[in-house]
């Protein structure tokens, strides 16, 4: 298995791990729209962010996750990363393909100089929280969303 920035490829494989946390969809059955497309070009013509796959070394993507990272005032100037669309395929799950992805996500961070590692997780999803708290992340603040 590796790690590699997604491809344009990995598109559908990508969705339908986002489309759907408890069944395994099939990425032929996905429809890759405008909007899907346009989405995929800008993360990855932005060198902040990278949309990143696990793959099973044959170009099955096993999961996915986004890593952008953010500079700022805050904290003396430091770069952070936000981690986003964290999602591995359900029938894998258990292994310690999540928390394999999530710490090479945070050295990734680390290595570029990133001194804080966030994410936010919708409140329902408790299995994920959990599993999160097992990485060290803790819960500091609350988070709020304005839908436009």
């Amino acid at each position: 298995m590796l790690f590699r920035i997604a491809t344009r490829r990995d598109l559908p494989a990508i969705i339908a791990l986002l489309s759907d946390e408890q069944a395994v969809v099939d990425p032929a059955t996905v429809v890759v729209d405008e909007a899907y497309a346009q989405a995929f070009e800008a993360v990855d013509a932005d060198p902040r962010n990278e949309m990143v796959v696990l793959d099973e070394g044959d170009g099955t993507v096993l999961g996915c996750l986004q890593l952008t990272y953010i500079p700022g005032l805050g904290r003396h100037g430091q770069e952070r990363a936000l981690i986003e669309a964290v999602r591995i395929r359900a029938d894998r799950r258990g292994a310690g393909l999540g928390r394999t992805m999530l710490t090479w996500a945070i050295d990734r961070a680390r290595a570029r100089g990133c001194t804080l590692v966030q994410l936010t997780s919708n409140k329902r999803r408790t299995e994920a929280h959990r599993f999160y708290a097992s990485l060290g992340f803790v819960r500091s603040h609350d988070g709020f969303k304005l839908p436009l």
